[in-house]
């Protein structure tokens, strides 16, 4: 038992609740403003008639509990799910409810559905097929209706739970948040508190992202890829100028019909970067990382002023942290050549625009107008835009410069290497493979026959655009100044997967899907987080 929403501090400490520990599976009742650890497996919110349906109260309540429970413990919310609120509460993070709520609507005469809930007697005919339904109206009772109202409930989390097992729940969220008012506010509260939902998003999901409503701008997947490309990202093809082109349908770009004919004209001698609605930018070396190639929008011709004013301020974010001799704007009007020019015209961007596309990017004339503009520029080599392609990668997953501090560009294990340009100079290892499956190789030309590679440190893995750390790519990780995802275990050896228990401790900055390099008194091994950092470190199961 717990206090009830409203209940005055002093009443509380006057009659504080006590918790005796359970040797069997067990709940406890508290309040959001005062939940705490109590070794119990479940946690029910005793306050949670008084902010559900209030946005703000609502996220801080859940935010609150969240964050001070057990990461591995269930949160459950009792007498407030219905089938129109309940994929908002399990995408806040609620994980247990009951039918309390729906039953009693039902023997009020509220006939609930997923978008709506209706007086009984308003209803011709019902517009649901489950067993209680099976009756003709005129035989529909109150009681028929609380049945319905509990298998629409049902019938409701079951496509939740499909939807968090496809990694779907968000693009479902958008449409279904919009049902009712204070279901719209909590969804954008909880868009707004970013560390709380950035440490719950995966870095990469098997689903494709769906970009079909402004908030898809706000998802945390679209904000952290624009973060990091204007923050870790750094060009490394200086000798060429910035060729801008619009993105494609098909993903990666390079697969696309249109992004073919820009490659005839550019033959390499620009860095291609590809603008987008809802990315943002998408420099060549990251075509293939999530969400580069794995979101799909709606496309209408009419940009939003959102998407504009967004793409502007990522292009212009990208420019002030990357030098380029001058930029090629090769776009079309719509939506596109207002970015480039309002951001041209940004007294913080130092650096000339050409345009080089007539009416449409793939028409003869625009083309050869795109070819004419690099004449008398330098092409870059196979070999550099693979080299390029793996650093630009470690630069987005672990951090600003981990590329060159993981394969050369100032010397592999940082200032003690090569006294070269931070961002400059040759890489100390080698690819082999076809694009997009490389695999990088220490420049050891002792390990083997003269000019053979020494040991495997990365693969490049193309689902995904990101890399797969062999044992010698982890060693050389941990040596070097990049950041480490480090997860400490506790004194064993592990024959497969690391489970919650055996981590003694886990970098606060690893999300699901990031490298990690597992390490303890008895191991040294590399693999991919199922869990954040902060889940590791405090589950216990």
């Amino acid at each position: 038992r717990s206090f009830p929403a409203g209940t005055r501090d002093e009443v509380r400490e006057s009659f504080a609740v006590e918790h005796p520990d359970a040797e069997f599976p067990s709940a406890a009742v508290v309040d959001s403003r005062s939940a705490r650890d109590l070794g119990a497996d479940a946690y029910l919110l005793s306050d949670a008639e008084g902010f559900v349906g209030h946005g703000e109260a609502f996220r801080d309540a859940i935010v609150r509990a969240k964050e001070s429970l057990p990461p591995d413990a269930a949160l459950g919310l009792s007498g407030v799910a219905t089938p129109r609120n309940v994929a908002v509460l399990a995408y806040a993070g609620v994980d247990l409810v009951d039918e309390t709520l729906a039953r009693t609507k039902g023997t009020q005469g509220m006939y609930l559905t997923a978008d709506a809930a209706h007086f009984l007697e308003d209803l011709d005919e019902l517009p649901c097929a489950c067993p209680a339904c099976a009756k003709s109206r005129s035989e529909f009772t109150r009681a028929d209706c609380a049945d319905h109202n509990a298998n629409a409930l049902r019938a409701e989390l079951r496509r939740v739970r499909e939807r968090i097992r496809s990694g779907r729940l968000r693009d479902y969220i958008e449409a279904q948040a919009r049902h009712e008012g204070w279901l719209t506010a909590a969804f954008r509260e909880f868009d707004d508190q970013w560390g709380y939902v950035e440490e719950r998003t995966p870095l990469m999901r098997d689903a494709e992202v769906t970009a079909a409503s402004a908030e898809t701008l706000d998802r945390v997947e679209i904000r952290r890829f624009a973060d990091r490309v204007t923050s870790r990202y750094r060009n490394r093809f200086t000798d060429q100028p910035l060729v801008l082109v619009p993105c494609s349908a098909t993903k990666p770009y390079s697969d696309s019909q249109s992004h073919r004919q820009f490659h005839d004209a550019i033959q390499w001698r620009g860095h291609t970067v590809s603008m987008t609605s809802p990315i943002g930018v998408v420099p060549q070396e990251l075509e293939t990382t999530y969400p580069a190639q794995h979101y799909d929008s709606v496309v209408t011709g009419d940009w939003s002023e959102d998407e504009i004013g967004f793409v502007a301020e990522v292009l212009r974010r990208y420019l002030e942290r990357n030098d380029y001799s001058r930029v090629i704007a090769h776009v079309p009007e719509d939506g596109y050549r207002e970015i480039c020019e309002r951001v041209e015209g940004d007294p913080a961007v130092d650096v000339d625009f050409e345009y080089t596309c007539v009416d449409h990017p793939t028409t003869d004339e625009s083309l050869g107008e795109l070819n004419a503009a690099l004449q008398g520029e330098p092409a870059y080599s196979k070999r550099e835009r693979e080299h390029n392609t793996v650093r630009a990668i470690a630069d987005y997953l672990l951090g600003d410069g981990a590329g060159d501090d993981l394969f050369g560009g100032r010397g592999a294990g940082g200032g003690d290497g090569v006294d070269i340009e931070r961002y400059g100079g040759e890489a100390d290892v080698r690819t082999t493979g076809r694009y997009p499956k490389l695999q990088v190789w220490a420049d050891d030309p002792d390990a083997g026959r003269e000019g053979e590679p020494g040991e495997q440190l990365a693969t490049m893995v193309p689902q995904y655009g990101t890399l797969s750390f062999t044992l010698a790519g982890a060693r050389r990780w941990v040596e070097s100044d990049a950041p480490t995802k480090r997860v400490e275990i506790d004194e064993f050896v592990p024959r497969g997967s690391v489970l919650a228990p055996g981590v003694v401790d886990a970098a606060d900055e690893i999300r699901v899907g990031d490298e990690v390099v597992v390490e303890g008194p008895k191991a040294f091994a590399v693999g991919r987080a199922a869990m954040s950092g902060p889940e590791m470190a405090g589950a216990t199961r």
